[in-house]
């Protein structure tokens, strides 16, 4: 079984070309479902069956696993069975008829408008001192909420994915799949004074064309962009504690409340499926339903 883990992980790697994010998550998940078979007394791949697959859901759910969780974990194991039958390590694909428990589709905490005005405002004011990095981080705080883009996204930013012409980003997202999106004026600035004023005072000879820099002047990892923004948000008064993947939602929400489409809205943020954009349906309705109430006579 460990060898046949090890040649699944170069097919995800080489093969389907997904991030390392993705590829640790679906290796996790399969190693669980196989050290669960293994306790069952599996001890070939080709032996496992639907039975096995939902014992180990079973008890993912004993362990209070949420159904997000669930859901994600039996697609991992459909990916998975799917590819052994496909290359013939196994005979049937026991994941065929896996049904995924449904999830709970909720809207995590967002920003209001004047909470996200307020995180950029006071991230500027302490990049008043001209410190590069505190020209960085407006830059990037600009870009999250103008774009809506990952923060594996941001991180993989070179230099020449920014049109500062067009006010275009080239970003590459899950899959490799790569997408073009749009940011205002304010990212522009922000960018710009980045790249004339602060990037140059951290850039060393390994900098390569990363957009975006850490204080040794290498490009700057995921971790460190999660702490800025929980940093920053902190700051400011009532505002809920999120990260990256907040503002992700946030620039979705206040789209979607501008009057923003949400198959526009799918494109900006790179979903495969509309269904996942879907999440946001409630801010349109809410919307709709707050002009019915002002508007119609009988409301």
């Amino acid at each position: 079984m460990a060898r046949v883990l090890g040649e699944y992980e170069r097919h995800l790697v080489s093969e389907r070309d997904l991030t390392g994010h993705s590829v640790r998550a679906y290796l996790g998940d399969v190693a669980g479902l196989l050290e669960h078979a293994a306790r069952l007394g599996l001890t070939e791949v080709a032996d496992l069956d639907l039975r096995t697959l939902r014992s180990w859901l079973a008890k993912q759910q004993t362990m209070g696993r949420s159904r997000t969780t669930l859901a994600r974990r039996a697609t991992a194991a459909r990916v998975f069975t799917a590819w052994l039958a496909r290359t013939g390590r196994a005979s049937v694909d026991a994941g065929a008829s896996l049904a995924s428990p449904k999830a709970h589709h909720h809207l995590p905490p967002v920003l209001r408008v004047d909470e996200a005005d307020e995180l950029i405002r006071a991230a500027a004011e302490i990049a008043d001192d001209g410190s590069p990095a505190g020209l960085r981080d407006v830059a990037m705080l600009e870009l999250l909420y103008a774009t809506g883009i990952r923060v594996g996204e941001l991180v993989g930013l070179d230099i020449d994915d920014v049109d500062r012409e067009r006010y275009v980003v080239r970003v590459f997202g899950k899959g490799r799949k790569e997408r073009s999106v749009p940011f205002g004026r304010p990212a522009a600035r922000a960018l710009d004074f980045w790249l004339k004023h602060g990037r140059p005072l951290l850039a060393v000879d390994g900098s390569g064309p990363a957009l975006f820099l850490g204080v040794r002047g290498r490009r700057i990892d995921q971790r460190a962009v999660r702490t800025l923004v929980h940093r920053r948000i902190a700051e400011v008064p009532g505002a809920p504690d999120i990260g990256p993947h907040g503002l992700r939602h946030t620039a979705a929400t206040h789209l979607l409340e501008g009057g923003a489409d949400l198959r526009s809205v799918q494109e900006l943020l790179g979903h495969a499926s509309l269904a996942t954009t879907q999440i946001y349906t409630h801010v349109t309705t809410d919307r709709l339903r707050r002009a019915y109430q002002q508007a119609h006579p009988r409301a």
